[in-house]
């Protein structure tokens, strides 16, 4: 069967003091790769990677990428199913847009949701678009037996390739563990699929169906920059669940580690067929088994593979020591993120995040003593929060900057669908899904919080505002007076767009902002 997946534009924040950017889509190339291999003829429309230059400004944010008319009029005229991703909610109003274009233009064609936001807001998306079938969670499964029941379906009724709500209900009427649908007027949400055991019998992700260097011309790449990049997923899954993290919903609590022999035939591959350098892991929780990231790291070096890898969103402090960061060290592992949310053990313990000070301590100094690079997240505004957890917050960032870390990062707290934060705050009458809500997590970084971003009880967004800036004071003023020769670099680095560190990442970013508009006024 003939398939079109479609990657939408993508939404900034123009004025965001942030080092994040958007990358290639990992979990739309694993779906194509999966549908391939279960013998589609698959397409991809990527409107980020065929127009990664194009920004347009559309109030508040930026619109990067092709406009819906543009992906409408290259839709493939053959494809008899559609499917669009939508990972993050703040998108939900292009992506709306889009799935309304797409009907319009192809009512024939069986029109698939997946991604984040799909999973956690299903009857939402249901209600608020013509989207025919959500699949929920973890996808290579379900979408492979979607797209088969279909095929199947619409090959006995060739009369009427067609797909109208009767017949959908049709043949939907048997169930279909992780999906979601309509049958007639009634929003049905199937069971969710039991996530995949042997993940090493995944399809790799179709990166040939990308413009991967397009990606990487374009600085659009997760981390920090350094030669042509390929994201990685290792591992799938969190065993933890924090309160404020989808990862519960999107993968349930189960925690399933790829064979490290074939994660470094992948990145092999990549090395020989893109002359790829850099691999940041998209994994939730990468380094959790001591011997996994041992005998991974291992791999690398038996294979003389001169690659940078790292860890950009944040990963697991405990099993870090000496020889691990000696490991990471030699084969390429250059740079890890720790997200201790707070300082204050009281926050750590409400959020459910289960990091103690004498892990993460331990870790940065075994990082920092072999010579990696390590960043820390902080996060204000959970619900609760008190000025006394802001001061222990930075007492942290002090300490942590004289134990040597590179960088700080501090943003404000913003409710995930599908999170125990998101239900509660329901719950409790102080949320609603508005457009103000959706794209919150574009204003995370923002130079100063507004009230109607700020969730946390009894404190005032300019008091969150001013803790924010304080701790990364507290970190950054400690960091210059036991380092004062990295400034010189960082100068160094900003002129000549090399990057080393998150800072050089957002220095970057700041220097093509200013280009870019200077290019504008031209």
């Amino acid at each position: 069967m003939r398939i079109q997946l479609i990657h939408p534009p993508a939404f900034l924040n123009p004025t965001a003091l942030t080092a994040l950017r958007p990358s290639l889509p990992l979990g739309l190339a694993y779906i194509a790769g999966s549908l391939r291999a279960a013998g589609h003829e698959v397409s991809v429309l990527d409107a980020v990677g065929a127009a990664p230059a194009r920004v347009v400004r559309k109030g508040r944010v930026a619109q990067l990428g092709l406009e819906v008319d543009e992906i409408v009029a290259r839709l493939d005229p053959q494809a008899r199913m559609i499917g669009v991703t939508s990972m993050f909610t703040y998108q939900w109003n292009v992506v709306r847009e889009l799935l309304h274009a797409i009907k319009r233009a192809r009512p024939d064609a069986l029109l698939v949701g997946g991604g984040e936001h799909f999973t956690g807001l299903p009857e939402f998306s249901l209600k608020e678009s013509p989207v025919d079938v959500l699949v929920l969670g973890e996808g290579e499964e379900t979408i492979v037996a979607l797209a088969k029941r279909y095929e199947d379906w619409t090959n006995r009724n060739t009369h009427d390739p067609g797909v109208t709500t009767l017949e959908l209900a049709e043949w939907m009427i048997e169930p279909l563990a992780g999906t979601a649908w309509r049958k007639g007027g009634e929003i049905v949400v199937e069971e969710r699929r039991a996530r995949m055991r042997d993940v090493d019998s995944i399809p790799q992700p179709a990166w040939d169906l990308f413009d991967v260097r397009g990606y990487d011309e374009n600085g659009l790449v997760t981390g920090i920059h350094r030669g042509i990049t390929v994201p990685i997923l290792a591992t799938r899954g969190c065993p933890y669940r924090c309160a404020y993290c989808s990862s519960p919903n999107m993968w349930t609590t189960k925690w399933v580690a790829r064979d490290p022999k074939l994660v470094a035939d992948e990145i092999e591959g990549y090395v020989r067929d893109y002359g790829a350098a850099n691999f940041p892991f998209h994994d939730l929780t990468a380094i959790l088994k001591r011997e996994w990231v041992i005998d991974f790291c291992k791999e690398i070096v038996a294979r003389g593979l001169k690659i940078n890898w790292q860890l950009p969103s944040g990963t697991r402090c405990e099993v870090v020591d000496g020889e691990v960061a000696a490991l990471l060290a030699q084969s390429g592992g250059w740079s890890l993120n720790f997200a201790p949310e707070s300082g204050s053990d009281d926050v750590r313990r409400k959020v459910h995040k289960q990091m103690t000070e004498k892990s993460l301590f331990g870790a940065v100094d075994a990082a920092v003593k072999h010579g990696l690079n390590t960043s820390v997240f902080f996060v204000l505004g959970f619900p609760g929060d008190r000025v006394q957890d802001f001061r222990a917050t930075a007492k942290w960032a002090a300490r942590l900057a004289k134990a040597g870390v590179d960088d700080v990062a501090v943003g404000f707290f913003f409710p995930i669908p599908g999170t125990q934060f998101y239900r509660e705050l329901v719950e409790q009458g102080r949320l609603q899904l508005t457009e103000q809500v959706m794209q919150a997590p574009l204003f995370v970084h923002d130079r100063w919080l507004t009230e109607d971003r700020n969730f946390s009880v009894g404190l005032k967004a300019r008091t969150l505002t001013w803790w924010r800036y304080r701790i990364v004071f507290a970190f950054y003023l400690r960091a210059v007076l036991l380092n004062p020769r990295r400034w010189a670099r960082l100068w160094k680095n900003f002129r000549s767009g090399r990057e080393d560190s998150k800072l050089d990442s957002f220095l970057q970013i700041l220097k093509e902002r200013f280009f870019t508009r200077r290019a504008a006024k031209a």
